[in-house]
């Protein structure tokens, strides 16, 4: 396939190489710094398996998705419909878009701006850029992708990539759970700079967590959501799995960049006020990483 990745961050980065490496065309788009290093030293990988490059192309403008069979949006919630305008003009009327984004409700915002259906896909992976063109990878890395006519042939080739990629109609119930784990865990890493086996250490911390996790499940079940009850355990599990994983929010934070705060607790507390559900844990932390951002 020939793939287009549109924010090529550290989640964006860390699927382009890996399909890059399994043969296909991979294209980033990217801030000027990602471009230069690319164009120069290829694109870098440092896991446990050791560090290694591969050639792609790299671009910072949205005539990179000319042509793709695939576009991956990988950019933060908050610049979705920007990233969508960005990249209309040159979509190929056949690709196949997928929103590998935080959040509940960007591939329906990103369909909205492009006219045309996108498929949601639930992302578990621990990555952090360590410098320009260059990834690091934590831990996991495996998808759930929505049901669309060409879902199947998309998680074939990302299985034979190394992707463990599951199709599932139940995929934004997915993303709901993915954003009960976030509003656990980012602003509480981002707050402390430290990776979730340190958090949840901390003295009274799994308490919050719990009242995090409570709150988020009632807004997502008086959303029509079908929430697992054994949920807190899952949320908890995560601080041994990637024990050594700081959140995305602490990694802006640490950058000095906007984070993602007002689609993960954020949307918490607004559906949350919706729906006449108090969230007061969830409100804190958002309160609370919104002046971190403020800080010079």
């Amino acid at each position: 396939m020939t793939v287009a990745v549109v924010g090529a961050g550290a989640v964006g980065c860390y699927y382009g190489f890996l399909l890059a490496r399994a043969g296909h065309a991979v294209t980033l788009i990217g801030r000027p710094a990602l471009v230069e290093a690319v164009e120069k030293d290829g694109l870098v990988l440092e896991s446990a398996a050791g560090t290694a490059s591969v050639p792609v192309r790299a671009t910072d403008t949205g005539a990179g998705v000319s042509g793709a069979d695939l576009v991956l949006v990988c950019v933060k919630s908050g610049d979705t419909e920007a990233a969508g305008a960005m990249i209309a003009p040159h979509l190929d009327p056949a690709a196949t878009v997928l929103s590998l984004q935080n959040g509940v409700d960007n591939a329906e915002r990103l369909a909205a701006v492009l006219g045309r259906p996108v498929v949601p896909v639930a992302v578990y992976v621990a990555t952090a850029m360590a410098g320009p063109g260059h990834v690091r990878h934590n831990g996991r890395g495996d998808l759930i992708l929505g049901a669309s006519e060409t879902s199947g042939r998309v998680a074939a080739a990302f299985a034979a990539a190394g992707i463990p990629t599951t199709v599932s109609a139940k995929a934004v119930d997915a993303l709901w759970a993915k954003l009960i784990i976030n509003c656990a865990y980012n602003a509480l890493s981002a707050l402390t700079q430290l990776p979730y086996g340190r958090l949840v250490e901390g003295e009274g911390v799994a308490a919050v967590i719990a009242d995090v996790v409570q709150e988020c499940a009632r807004v997502a079940e008086a959303e029509g959501v079908s929430v697992s009850p054994g949920i807190l355990d899952d949320v908890m599990a995560l601080s041994a799995a990637m024990a050594g994983q700081r959140s995305s929010t602490a990694q802006d934070l640490a950058r000095g960049r906007p984070s993602e705060i007002d689609h993960l607790n954020g949307t918490i507390v607004r559906r949350g006020a919706a729906h006449g559900i108090p969230t007061p844990a969830n409100r804190l932390l958002h309160a609370l990483v919104k002046l971190a951002e403020r800080r010079d």
